[in-house]
């Protein structure tokens, strides 16, 4: 299922020099998460990881390989500090 969906939207987010760092599907207490972890030269910062995730959601919506509720967190891979 990760692999189908790493698929599917490695493509799309190459356009914008986007790279899937990491994908995970995990329950915490009651709630699924859908985590997808983001990675580009020089980093990303908040506007492009919400370009991201508009891109990333429709392309969920067709797929609809995920038969319970999750919720998607798309962030960028962390960095060393500064």
């Amino acid at each position: 299922m990760l692999e189908k969906i790493k698929d599917a939207i490695k493509e799309p987010l190459a356009k914008m020099e986007i790279v899937v760092d990491d994908i995970s599907f995990e329950k915490e207490g009651s709630y699924y998460f859908l985590r997808i972890t983001l990675d580009k030269v020089n980093g990303l910062d908040l506007d492009t990881v919400v370009e991201a995730t508009n891109i990333i959601n429709p392309i969920l919506d067709e797929l609809d390989i995920i038969e319970e509720s999750y919720i998607l967190d798309v962030s960028s891979k962390e960095r060393g500090g500064v």
